[in-house]
């Protein structure tokens, strides 16, 4: 596979990363195998975590390909990158096709990255995840490897302005052992097994980051260590929220063109 668009993006986003002094502490990338397939499973803080999370496999020369929403790929700036990149694009209406693409990459040699809990965690917290990347991971006899990130939220996330030049931003990226689930595991326990290492990496990354909100800044410390991020619960109950929202605005949309094209007739 050609690889005319991906190195060039990882250099230009350090270098990027290095202007604005942006302290990036890896921690465990030795986990990352040097060959051969793996599903990566990162938490999910902010948009730009495809970039942090991929750098997890840097240091092992691996590239990444990223399972992500359909609608990036059909963006006008972010498509061609996404494609060029051989990301792999997720599109709710039709999930197999996006499953075998990624059987077929981690097959092919692959590491496979997903973000488990599918949309970013508004509590800054591990949301509940599915258990699909421990059935691509047994389906293709791959590794699951958990990774946690912190840091990014602060740049760019849900529900805040993009801070893309915010200078000496310390982010954490630490990668956690490899899980190797097998086919008769209990693929719920398993995905709740991944849940708690996620989340131990989490927090170890919470509690290890060097920098304390300013008291006008917590909003990007979790509740639990006195931060002023929504709970799980409360996060929750936003994401529902939002879902019923954008599943009128969907509904009102095909409302809208199912009259347009009737008064047409």
């Amino acid at each position: 596979m050609r690889e005319l668009v991906y190195p060039p993006v990882i250099k230009t986003a350090l270098g990027v990363f290095k202007a604005l002094n942006i302290r990036i502490r890896l921690e465990g990338t030795d986990q990352i195998p040097a060959t051969g397939g793996a599903v990566l499973v990162s938490n999910h803080v902010s948009y730009l975590d495809f970039i942090f999370a991929g750098l997890a496999a840097h240091p092992a020369g691996r590239l990444v390909r990223f399972m992500a929403k359909k609608e990036i790929f059909d963006n006008r700036i972010g498509g061609p990158l996404m494609r060029g990149m051989h990301h792999i694009p997720v599109d709710r209406d039709a999930g197999a096709s996006s499953y075998a693409a990624a059987l077929k990459a981690l097959r092919g040699g692959e590491i496979v990255g997903v973000f488990a809990e599918a949309t970013i965690s508004r509590s800054f917290t591990v949301k509940d995840i599915k258990s699909g990347a421990v059935r691509m991971a047994v389906a293709s006899k791959t590794p699951l490897i958990p990774v946690a990130l912190w840091g990014p939220q602060r740049m760019w996330t849900k529900g805040r302005k993009r801070r893309l030049l915010q200078r000496n931003v310390p982010v954490t990226i630490i990668v956690g052992e490899p899980m190797y689930p097998k086919r008769g595991d209990d693929y719920e326990q398993v995905t709740r097994d991944l849940h708690a290492r996620m989340a131990e990496l989490l927090e170890k990354a919470q509690r290890e980051y060097p920098d304390v909100p300013r008291s006008d800044e917590t909003w990007w410390q979790p509740a639990y260590l006195g931060g002023s991020a929504p709970t799980p619960e409360e996060a929750e109950k936003l994401d529902l929220e939002e879902a019923e929202a954008r599943k009128a605005a969907h509904a009102e949309r095909g409302a809208t063109r199912e009259a347009k094209e009737g008064g047409g007739s």
